[in-house]
């Protein structure tokens, strides 16, 4: 029964890093409708930051060296909501209402993003930051001009080539300078190692049962950034201008609500939300660039099994997801079913961890096909909105 009972800790445990991976995507697509296929490279994202506040706080030494990780959250909150904006300005915003180019850019989004932490170097961060002072900044001079509407395709014409230009002239002058001081890659292919701090590590011994504190510390932090949004949508003005915008945009365009400025809003709150999921998600293993696609898609089931929109739906799904995988993968079933052997084999046989994602797959489908809403449908105008 003890074992049984470590069991189903770990299960709830697998479900709160569940759950906390999948409140942006609850938030992004669940209240916005956009499949975004970029939100594991957020959770990455928010998972090397956490990799780089660690070594930043390892010259300090200790005691300080041991709360970076507190530091480390709001620091990957912010990194990953600008990222999230920017990607919203820059990509989500001209597909609202198009669910298959929408799907389609942030899928190649995801792939750029993989790629670039495996070769971002001074380089090509140097290269990037002068292509932006040079473009943007012209941008922001000629934008100024009464003929700018006529002169934009001029001005596109000219200044996005020719500041892409400068910026590759001026990196290849750099990397044959300096060599290996400014084309190293910062992380590379391989996975990097988030160190937990000391009093993350060990556990709380309570008889024969022993509760990780890394796992309690993802439980609580789960239940603050469940709480936290709650209370933001359900108590601020900017949550309540977002629940007005989500079920009726055009109504709240009227009633003079910035429905563009709530998008971005929204968008990067998801965003940081995964940024925050990519920290807690670092304490339990090595980061890597492909960290994000081994949540990407739990955390779209669970948002669907919970029912679109639904922060209770999303909470439920992912305990119950999180809790049954871990229960069949650990091979508990078995030996409690032992007196039914028909039973007892069928729970062996699914007694690994791929497994018992195939087991978990194949019930979601059943479920689906009798509840395609999901456990907390949707009600009233939005539904036939």
């Amino acid at each position: 029964m003890v074992e049984f009972l470590n069991v189903l800790f770990s299960g709830i445990s697998i479900g709160s890093v569940l759950l906390i991976a999948a409140l942006g995507l609850a938030v992004v697509f669940g209240l916005m409708g956009v499949i975004n296929m970029a939100h594991g490279e957020l959770i990455m994202l928010g998972a090397y930051t956490t990799f780089v506040v660690q070594n930043a706080f390892k010259g300090l030494g200790s005691p300080i060296s041991e709360i970076y990780i507190i530091l480390a959250i709001p620091i990957a909150f912010l990194v990953t909501a600008l990222v999230g904006l920017l990607l919203e300005r820059g990509v989500v915003r001209f597909l609202y209402g198009r669910p298959l180019e929408t799907l389609l850019a942030t899928w190649g989004v995801s792939l750029i993003l993989q790629q670039f932490v495996r070769s971002v170097n001074w380089v090509l961060v140097i290269g990037l930051v002068l292509f932006c002072l040079l473009f943007f900044g012209a941008w922001w001079v000629v934008s100024r001009r009464p003929d700018f509407t006529r002169i934009r395709n001029w001005f596109f014409a000219v200044m996005l080539p020719l500041s892409a230009a400068i910026s590759i002239v001026i990196g290849v002058v750099l990397a044959q300078t300096y060599k290996l001081a400014v084309t190293q890659p910062w992380f590379g292919a391989q996975n990097v190692n988030v160190t937990a701090p000391k009093w993350l590590q060990g556990g709380l011994n309570i008889g024969d049962l022993r509760f990780p504190y890394s796992r309690l510390f993802i439980i609580f932090l789960t239940i603050l950034c469940v709480a936290g949004i709650y209370y933001f949508f359900q108590r601020t003005a900017w949550g309540l201008r977002i629940r007005a915008v989500t079920q009726n945009r055009s109504m709240s365009a009227c009633l003079g609500i910035p429905t563009q400025k709530v998008d971005a809003l929204t968008f990067a709150l998801g965003s940081g939300l995964a940024g925050v999921a990519g920290c807690a998600i670092s304490l339990l293993g090595s980061v890597g660039p492909n960290t994000g696609q081994n949540y990407i898609v739990d955390t779209f089931m669970v948002v669907v099994v919970g029912g679109v929109g639904k922060l209770v739906g999303s909470i439920v799904a992912a305990l119950a997801i999180g809790t049954v995988s871990y229960i069949i993968g650990s091979n508990a079933l078995a030996p409690l079913l032992a007196p039914i052997p028909p039973l007892a084999d069928f729970f062996a046989f699914f007694a690994t961890t791929s497994m018992a994602k195939v087991m978990v797959f194949a019930l979601i489908i059943v479920f689906l096909q009798v509840r395609p809403a999901g456990l907390f449908p949707q009600k009233g105008r939005t539904v036939d909105a």
